[in-house]
């Protein structure tokens, strides 16, 4: 099949992506499991791109049941070089008002029961090489500015730069730790950026977040208490914005050379190639291929 170069992770809220033209269902397994839904691949603004729902058509996954290793892996298989993630979150700064679409430039990872890595699972026979990948910068810059400047071209308000906490869940925050989040200087709050970005970056693909905002979260003394209520509300508001923004970007990655990242893990590998599990190569050849 033609490499895909863009893929869509849809949030909440964004379950498809109804410009796609020539539209593909495509199933994939994977060393990890299955992902959260079929990708679909089609062409939008001339380019092809794969989607796929982060939660499942329906929304019937929950965050920390999300196998993100499956649907990173599958995105990497389809020849994904550029990831957008439409995501939902809560905001902690009063400046950050729900509506707007946040494209952040940190995260913090308050997560705790997620896989964070393709190289360390003996139960999948992906582990005996050792990976230390640079998250420094844990977006792709340029794919990031791409991501901003395509929400702008909506008119709907955006921000560029902010922190991006990201809480196990299912559960919303306490009192307490939205407090706690704002005195650390935190932008939003979600529960998904990660493992997502640090698994693009060891897939060596250049990954963004459009993070639109629903909430408050619940830290705010004059506004209610996030609930899902709420949280829909906004969302259905903003699923025309975030498909616009997509298309946007999409068309402003038609001259884009190949990520930046394509080569994150040359300098990330540390285990002697002498060493490596033939389990392991195999099993990851789609990472590993050229470096073997």
């Amino acid at each position: 099949m033609e490499p895909v170069r863009i893929g869509v992770i849809g949030g909440s809220g964004v379950y498809e992506l109804s410009a796609l033209q020539e539209v593909e269902e495509i199933w994939l397994e994977t060393p990890f499991g299955a992902p959260s839904d079929a990708f679909i691949v089609g062409t939008l603004e001339g380019q092809r791109v794969a989607f796929l729902s982060r939660h499942g058509r329906g929304h019937r996954i929950s965050p920390t049941r999300l196998n993100s290793r499956a649907n990173i892996w599958g995105f990497k298989k389809l020849g994904v070089e550029y990831l957008i993630a439409v995501s939902a979150c809560g905001s902690l700064q009063e400046q950050m008002a729900p509506g707007d679409i946040v494209v952040p430039d940190q995260i913090f990872d308050r997560t705790r029961l997620r896989s964070l890595s393709f190289f360390d699972d003996a139960a999948v026979g992906t582990d005996g090489i050792v990976v230390h990948v640079s998250v420094a910068h844990p977006f792709c810059e340029f794919l990031s500015e791409v991501c901003y400047r395509a929400v702008q071209a909506t008119g709907a308000p955006a921000h560029l730069g902010g922190t991006f906490v990201t809480i196990e869940g299912p559960r919303f925050s306490t009192k307490a730790e939205s407090q706690a989040f704002r005195q650390l200087g935190f932008s939003i709050v979600g529960m998904t950026a990660t493992p997502e970005a640090f698994l693009a970056r060891e897939a060596e693909m250049s990954y963004a977040t459009m993070a639109h905002i629903t909430d408050y979260d619940v830290w705010h003394e004059s506004e209610e208490p996030v609930t899902v209520d709420a949280v829909i509300r906004v969302l259905q508001h903003n699923a025309e914005v975030a498909k616009q923004s997509v298309r946007n970007a999409v068309r402003m990655l038609d001259q884009a050379g190949p990520s930046p990242y394509r080569n994150a893990l040359q300098d990330a590998l540390i285990t002697s190639k002498a060493l490596w599990p033939q389990h392991a190569v195999q099993n990851l050849d789609l990472l590993l291929g050229k470096y073997a």
